[in-house]
C-alpha cells in the first residue's frame, strides 16, 4: 500500500510517488535565529522529525534538508535591543536552537545550510530572474513581478484581487510597481550587513533564502516541502513563483504543512501574552510527554496545548512506558530461550495479533500520516499484551515479539528515542546500579522486619534520584524514569 499525503498545492491526498524510486528529498523550513523558539514552532519541528522517522521505518533513504534563517530584518532589529551585531545574535540563537531540538528529541537534518553562506547562488538567481524579465530593480532594491506569473496564487487559493498586502512603508511602496510585488533583494541601510551585488550592497529578501538552498541540494522537482500553515503565504507563495519561473521546470512535488498550536484553545499571541518558549515547558515537562501529546493530534489538525492536556498525555505515556517496563522486567528474569508449559493456541492468537497490530499501525500512518490512529492502535497493543502477561504463563517468544513490536512502533514516531546518559564508574569500585541494588536489598529486608519508616526513606531518596520502584510478589523491580 503507497504511502497517501495532503498534498496542500492540490488539496487531496494523493500517493507519495518519490522522484527517485525509494529515495526521499524533503525540505523543511527552519528558524529564523533572532530568539528562543516557542512550543508552537516546536509542533512544526516535531511534526516533521515523526514524518521522516515514518518514512524510514517504511523503508525510505531519506535526505532531509532545513535551513537557517541568520540574516533578517528581525536578526537586524534583536542586535539593536541587545547592543550587539547580527551576526553574534544569529549565533546566539543557532545554537539554542540546536540545544532545544535535541532536548525535544528531534533529530538534526543530514543538511542545515545557512543563508549567509549562500548569498552568492542566491545573486545568481536573483540575476536570473531579472534577465528573464520576472524581476526588475528599484533604487537598489529588486522586485519579483507578480503579475508576470499566471500560476499565483495555486498554493493559497488566493487571486491577485484578493491578496492581503502587509503593512509597508511609504518609501517601500514607491518603489513597487504592485503592492503585492515581494523583495527578492533589499538595498542596505547604514549599519547593516551586506554583500555586493549587480544592483549594489545589500541583502538576500527572506523568501530567495529557501528556493536557492533548497534546489541547490535537492535538485528542482523534489518530493516534500513542509513548514507550518503560517507559511502557505505568502512564503511558500513566493517560494513556487520565483523558481518555476528562474528554472521554468516543477519546483516540488508535494507541499505537507502541520497545523496550528493553541494555549488552553486560544491563538498564542504577544498581545495576550500566552507564548511559552519550548525551554521553559522542557523544565516541567519531559520530552516524550511533549511528543505524545503532540502525537495525539493529527498534524494537520489545530492543538490545544495546556497543563490539562498535557496530565492526560503523561498518564498515556506511562502506561506504555509500564508495558514495556514488565515485558523487560520478565525477559530479564527468565532464562534464555525458556518457553513457558503448555503454550500453544493462545500463543498463536497473540503472534496472529501482533500482525494484525503491524499491518493497522502501518495503514493508519499510511494515511498522511496519522499519528493520532497509530497511537490508538499502540495502546490496544499495550491493554492486549497486558491481558496475556496476566494470564500467566507467558511464551518467552511472545514476550520478546510484543517488546520488538513495541518498540518499533513507538520509535516509527520517534518516542522513546532519547539516549540515556553514561553511567560513570568509581575506578575500582561498585557501579551506581550496583549501589542501588544494594539499598533495595537493604529496603526488602527493612520491609521484611517492619521497620517501615527506613524502608519508606529508602524509597522516597531514590525516588527524587529518578529511580523507580515497584514491590512485586517474588521481591522488587526498579528502573530510571524515562
Amino acid at each position: 500500500m503507497a504511502i497517501k499525503v495532503y498534498n496542500t498545492l492540490t488539496r487531496q491526498k494523493e500517493d507519495l510517488v518519490p522522484r527517485d524510486e525509494g529515495k526521499i528529498s524533503m525540505y523543511v523550513c527552519g528558524p529564523t535565529v533572532y530568539n528562543y523558539i516557542h512550543i508552537g514552532n516546536a509542533r512544526t519541528f516535531l511534526n516533521f522529525d515523526m514524518i521522516r522517522r515514518y518514512l524510514e521505518y517504511s523503508g525510505f533513504d531519506v535526505t532531509f534538508v532545513q535551513n537557517i534563517t541568520d540574516i533578517d530584518d528581525k536578526i537586524i532589529n534583536r542586535a539593536k535591543e541587545e547592543k550587539t551585531d547580527a551576526d553574534a545574535v544569529a549565533a546566539k540563537y543557532s545554537l539554542a536552537f540546536e540545544e532545544d531540538m535535541a532536548a525535544l528529541g528531534v533529530r538534526p537534518p543530514d543538511i542545515a545550510p545557512s543563508a549567509t553562506e549562500h548569498v552568492a547562488e542566491m545573486v545568481e538567481v536573483v540575476r536570473g530572474l531579472v534577465d528573464k524579465g520576472y524581476a526588475y530593480k528599484s533604487e537598489g532594491d529588486v522586485y519579483f513581478e507578480v503579475a508576470k506569473f499566471p500560476d499565483y496564487g495555486r498554493l493559497s487559493g488566493r487571486s491577485l484581487e484578493e491578496q492581503q498586502v502587509t503593512v509597508q512603508c511609504a518609501e517601500e511602496v514607491e518603489r513597487k510597481r504592485e503592492p503585492f510585488d515581494f523583495a527578492l533583494w533589499k538595498a542596505s541601510k547604514p549599519g547593516e550587513p551586506s554583500w555586493e551585488s549587480p544592483w549594489g550592497p545589500g541583502r538576500p529578501g527572506w523568501h530567495i533564502e529557501c528556493s536557492t538552498m533548497s534546489v541547490k541540494y535537492l535538485g528542482s522537482g523534489f518530493d516534500i516541502h513542509g513548514g507550518g500553515q503560517d507559511l502557505v503565504f505568502p512564503h511558500h507563495e513566493n517560494e513556487i513563483a520565483q523558481s518555476e519561473a528562474y528554472s521554468g521546470t516543477r519546483f516540488v512535488q508535494y507541499w505537507l504543512h502541520s497545523g496550528m498550536l493553541n494555549i488552553d484553545r486560544e491563538k498564542m499571541s504577544k498581545s495576550i501574552g500566552n507564548i511559552m518558549l519550548l525551554r521553559e515547558v522542557l523544565t516541567e515537562h519531559d520530552a516524550d510527554t511533549i511528543r505524545m501529546l503532540m502525537l495525539g493530534t493529527h498534524y494537520r489538525s489545530p492543538l490545544s496545548f495546556g497543563a490539562e492536556s498535557l496530565a492526560e498525555a503523561r498518564a498515556s505515556l506511562e502506561r506504555i512506558q509500564n508495558c514495556m517496563f514488565n515485558l523487560e522486567d520478565m525477559l530479564g528474569r527468565s532464562a534464555a530461550g525458556e518457553e513457558a508449559p503448555g503454550a500453544g493456541e493462545r500463543d498463536t492468537s497473540m503472534m496472529d495479533h501482533f500482525k494484525e497490530c503491524e499491518r493497522d499501525f502501518r495503514e493508519a500512518m499510511d494515511d498522511d500520516f496519522n499519528s493520532a490512529a497509530a497511537l490508538g492502535l499502540v495502546f490496544s497493543l499495550v491493554k492486549e499484551i497486558n491481558t496475556y502477561v496476566d494470564a500467566s504463563p507467558a511464551n518467552r517468544s511472545i514476550l520478546e515479539e510484543a517488546l520488538r513490536l513495541l518498540r518499533d512502533q513507538c520509535g516509527a514516531l520517534g518516542l522513546f528515542q532519547g539516549e540515556a546518559e553514561p553511567v560513570k564508574q568509581v575506578e575500582e569500585g561498585p557501579t551506581r546500579e550496583q549501589l542501588i541494588e544494594l539499598l533495595l536489598q537493604v529496603r526488602q529486608a527493612a520491609r521484611e522486619n517492619k521497620y517501615y519508616e527506613l524502608s519508606d526513606l529508602i524509597r522516597d531518596r531514590l525516588s527524587e534520584m529518578d529511580v523507580r520502584i515497584e514491590d512485586v510478589r517474588d521481591g522488587f523491580r526498579w528502573r530510571y524514569e524515562r
